[in-house]
């Protein structure tokens, strides 16, 4: 009998509650939620006593409240109070017994405080549990078995309107939700039409808004011509839902006005992905949970004005159908660029399906590929290839000093190709036949070979596209059941064009003699390596045909690579090197197996061919980038020229979301072109921000677009999206955190579109990328957008050093080199060592010479000595040592543009030491050059150079060596020929000659 009183009390107050709707407003930010947390209900005490007892309608969320702690505060001293006793809370309520120690008055009721445990870059909030502060004395004079209500909730504050719950993760009770169960027996699910400006959060819990209206089978919305128009559909299971679809009817008005059911989506049914290709999705939805379901209407820009009606069709397996009717008022104005400029609509949610860029059309400074036989002739390479489909020879016309091209071809391969078969006696003899190309256009050839044998069917697909990237699909088929020893791809490599490694455990090195790898994925993002000289080379990866990019930059181990069924063949496969007087012959063996008839398996690869073009030295020595956001007049009087706004900034706030603050971006980037400087911008799609508008659209697609994760991390997230997903990069002064994004999917659709908006709205000159988590189609995509309509689209892409733990050991080089042929400039990076690594790891892992590229140092300022010999200064301004100026001020006295690059691996580089650990590099100009020079020496030396002065166009009689005044980096000093030059340790000159 007690416990049926206490419940009909509750009841009562509850339904009290209801009748008194609870306000909830911003908290201006009055207060330090550090401490505090991001929400307090403002409690009025008018009794008397030295006892208040409030009941609290939270209508939380959160799991297991009652492990929170609750802090109270006295508004009138802003005094904590001690003496608080919690006797009840819930998720739906709190019952609090506290001391009004101002007696009549305010009291702050903070129930989610927290702490963070983590880094201030990656914090981890963690939730204080409830202590027991009170004393027993004043407890004790407290009549507890009789307590009445004496204070009551005057509202619930968030600490500003971006923390708000309201309205929609406010919470229907349980009874509320049974009520409305009871009242829609019978049914398998409800839905619950929603206003786009309100979008479903909490995929646990019914919204109050819901449970007072219940489940409607009508929306209505207004929508501008040309319009996305978005709304929701909210179904909540009653019991477990199995592939959920939506359909729709035309709109149609009765003028006869027609919006077709085409122009009609939901994104959650799947759409177009990030390749162009169709998918579908399927969407089950729990027992007990909601599934917001995002519909997009894109109104015609001619439809008349009017009421257009029509049907969206809710279905599961096995349940009736829901038809909700659709009355959408088409009003006389037109939406600008199709509404996308006001995203807090979600107009930009046809992004998602977007195929804009996506074309084979060829990408400046590329050219149109050329079909000769079987030969395929692209910006300075060759691709020759056999009867079978595989490649022939490989060639490439780019001179050593990587600023020209040679008549003469380098051959990458010292034989063609070989995909080997063994079985326990021999190896397979292959006929070939039917090879054919499949397709032939400017930026892309495709091609088709059948190999066949007495058991086994090989079908070959490959293309070439016009930077060099090579796909290959090849496809065995077992004809009878059949035992095999071994299934390898034998890749012969020329002495000439396979001096240096990267990749499979090894950093940017000379090539070893002998290396023996196996997969290990759960650790190792490896897959493959880069195999080259300077003007000639060749990356491969293997890869499982169901391949889907692994996450990068600290959170590989979180979603590894795929170990591919074929060449991993479950641990027996691996990559060997071996030497031979004539050849370098990399065997990618995946080992013994049975195949059964009619099996098949994949044994895919992607090949690169480098260089991808010469380097255009004229753009390093005019183009000099400021990474700050300052007043344009001070980036200016550096004597940089371009401008990389980063993130957390006035107008770039919100990682990887530069449109909120658009209009100030845009008044900066007018600024800076007036005053002759080019202005780029930090975007990229690693993670997001939690300040993005689609965010909750774009968790309603599960997985898609947000990889899963263990939740945690900044108050936010925590508290509004509650788990499933990985908690990333995060701004203080911004309260900017973001999440991880899953990899490849249609939010790189959307990617482009926003860079194309950027470009075309804002007028960015280019991006700067913080590590890459996109492939290759989109970063084509993407150049494609930057550069149109003559704008310089310039791309400049930073890496931390991905050769560790957290990363998959995998060099950023070789991770990122699909990019480096759409790139204008390299920034590696943070953790990279450039005190202690040889110049082979320079040359091919930092510097980007080797692909026509040049690059920047960062960590610490890098080295300015050896960096030079690459063309490379720091990152102006960002440390104490990070200033260029003094070697820009060379640059500028020397006169750098137009000058020749002769690098020290440059077979006849007019400029050499007699110290092989001490290299020179030489920039040429008619009667003058600046001779750069580094030393790897252990310790302090001396060298003499070895001049070729009929190379250098000088006569060695009159001839002066000047080692200029450099700030930081060398006091003036004169030398004539033949003199021994001190070295320091690390260091080095720049001398000019003339």
């Amino acid at each position: 009998m007690r416990a049926l009183l206490v419940f009909i009390f509750f009841t009562l107050i509850l339904n009290l509650t209801n009748a008194q709707e609870t306000e909830f407003i911003s908290g201006n930010n009055s207060w330090n939620p550090d401490t505090l947390g991001n929400h307090r209900a403002v409690v009025v005490f008018n009794g008397t006593g030295s006892a208040a007892f409030v009941h609290i309608p939270g209508r939380r969320h959160d799991a297991n409240p009652q492990e929170k702690e609750v802090i109270i505060v006295d508004a009138q001293t802003n005094q904590p109070i001690t003496n608080v006793k919690i006797t009840n809370i819930t998720k739906e309520f709190g019952e609090i017994l506290f001391e009004p120690t101002s007696g009549v008055g305010d009291y702050y009721v903070y129930y989610l405080p927290n702490v963070n445990k983590g880094s201030r870059n990656y914090p981890n909030h963690i939730y204080l549990a409830p202590e027991i502060t009170y004393s027993r004395f004043w407890l004790n004079k407290i009549n507890t078995s009789n307590l009445q209500p004496n204070a009551y909730v005057r509202e619930i504050q968030s600490i500003d309107e971006f923390n708000s719950f309201y309205p929609m993760e406010i919470s229907a009770t349980e009874i509320e939700t049974a009520n409305l169960l009871n009242r829609n027996r019978g049914i398998s699910f409800m839905v619950f039409p929603e206003d786009r400006m309100f979008p479903i959060k909490m995929k646990y819990d019914l919204p109050k808004r819901w449970v007072d209206t219940g489940p409607q089978n009508i929306f209505r919305g207004e929508a501008a011509k040309g319009e996305c128009y978005a709304y929701q559909l909210g179904v909540y299971a009653i019991r477990i839902l199995k592939n959920i679809t939506v359909d729709f009817t035309t709109l149609t008005s009765r003028d006869g006005g027609i919006i077709s059911k085409d122009r009609i989506t939901c994104i959650n049914m799947g759409g177009i992905n990030y390749d162009g290709k169709p998918f579908v999705k399927t969407v089950d939805v729990m027992q007990g949970s909601v599934q917001a379901l995002w519909c997009c209407v894109d109104v015609p820009v001619n439809a008349a004005p009017g009421t257009y009606s029509g049907k969206a069709i809710v279905t599961a397996r096995g349940t009736d159908r829901k038809e909700i009717n659709i009355v959408l008022v088409v009003n006389d104005q037109i939406a600008k660029n199709g509404g996308v400029d006001e995203p807090w609509k979600q107009t930009r949610l046809k992004w998602l399906n977007s195929t804009l860029a996506m074309s084979d059309e060829v990408v400046s400074p590329y050219t149109t590929l050329i079909v000769a036989d079987k030969d395929i002739s692209l910006l300075g390479r060759r691709l020759c290839l056999g009867d079978n489909g595989l490649p022939k020879q490989i060639e490439s016309y780019f001179a050593e000093t990587m600023t020209s091209y040679t008549s003469e071809p380098v051959n990458i391969l010292s034989s063609p190709f070989r995909f080997v078969i063994e079985k326990t006696n021999n190896v397979v003899e292959w006929k070939y036949n039917n090879f054919l190309f499949a397709n032939k256009s400017e930026g892309k050839v495709e091609w088709t070979a059948v190999n066949t044998s007495s058991d086994l069917m090989m079908e070959v697909k490959g293309s070439i596209e016009f930077d060099g990237f090579v796909s290959y699909q090849i496809k065995l088929i077992a004809l009878h059941d059949v035992d095999l020893k071994d299934v390898r791809m034998e890749i012969p490599f020329t002495s000439e064009a396979s001096k240096y490694m990267l990749g499979l455990g090894k950093k940017g090195e000379l090539r070893p003699d002998s290396l023996n790898w196996t997969w290990d994925v759960a650790t190792q993002n490896q897959d493959g390596a880069w195999i080259g000289s300077v003007n000639a080379g060749l990356q491969f990866s293997l890869r499982d045909e169901n391949y889907i990019r692994p996450l990068n930059t600290n959170f590989y181990l979180q979603k590894p690579l795929l170990l591919p069924t074929s060449w991993g063949n479950n641990g027996k496969g691996g990559i060997s090197i071996s030497e031979s007087e004539q050849s370098v012959l990399v065997n990618n063996f995946s080992g013994s197996r049975e195949m059964k008839e009619g099996e098949t398996l994949y044994f895919n690869f992607n090949l690169l061919i480098t260089p991808f073009h010469t380097i255009d030295t004229d753009f390093q020595w005019a183009n000099r980038f400021y990474h700050r956001y300052s007043p344009v007049d001070t980036a200016k009087a550096t004597g940089a020229t371009i401008i990389n706004i980063h993130h957390g900034n006035e107008i770039n706030p919100y990682i990887n979301y530069p449109f909120i603050a658009h209009d100030k971006m845009k008044a900066y980037i007018d600024e800076a072109h007036a005053k002759g400087m080019k202005v780029k911008i930090y975007n990229t799609v690693r993670e997001l921000s939690n300040r993005a508008y689609e965010l909750f659209p774009l968790r309603s697609l599960g997985h898609e677009i947000f990889t899963p994760g263990k939740g945690g991390g900044y108050s936010w997230l925590q508290e509004h999206l509650g788990d499933d997903y990985i908690a990333a990069w995060f701004v203080p002064q911004w309260k900017d955190a973001a999440i991880i994004n899953s990899g490849m999917s249609r939010w790189h659709n959307y990617y482009v579109e926003g860079m194309n908006w950027l470009v075309q709205n804002v007028g960015i000159d280019g991006i700067y990328i913080d590590d890459v988590a996109f492939d290759r189609t989109t970063m084509k995509r993407i150049k494609r957008v930057l550069t149109k309509d003559g704008h310089p689209g310039i791309i400049d892409l930073h890496s931390a050093n991905q050769y560790n733990e957290r990363d998959g050991y995998i060099n950023s080089a070789m991770l990122y080199m699909e990019h480096f042929s759409y790139l204008n400039r390299l920034w590696f990076g943070e953790y990279f060592d450039y005190e202690n690594n040889s110049p082979e790891f320079f040359l091919t892992e930092v510097s980007g010479i080797p692909f026509g590229l040049m690059g920047e140092m960062l960590e610490k300022g890098g080295n300015p000595w050896r960096g030079m010999i690459y063309g490379m200064t720091n990152r102006m301004p960002w440390t104490a040592n990070s200033d260029p100026r003094p070697i820009w001020k060379v640059w500028d006295d020397f006169g750098m543009i137009g000058s020749e690059m002769i690098g020290y691996w440059v077979g006849n580089c007019p400029v050499t030491t007699n110290n092989e650990k001490v290299l020179a590099t030489v920039y040429k100009k008619p009667g003058k050059s600046l001779v750069s020079i580094a030393s790897w020496a252990d310790s302090d030396t001396e060298v003499k150079l070895n001049i070729n002065w009929n190379a250098l166009g000088i006569n060695s009689q009159t001839a002066v060596i000047e080692a200029p005044f450099v700030k930081d980096f060398q006091q003036q000093r004169a030398f004539s020929p033949g003199d021994n030059i001190p070295i320091e340790k690390g260091k080095g000159w720049l001398l000019i000659i003339k």
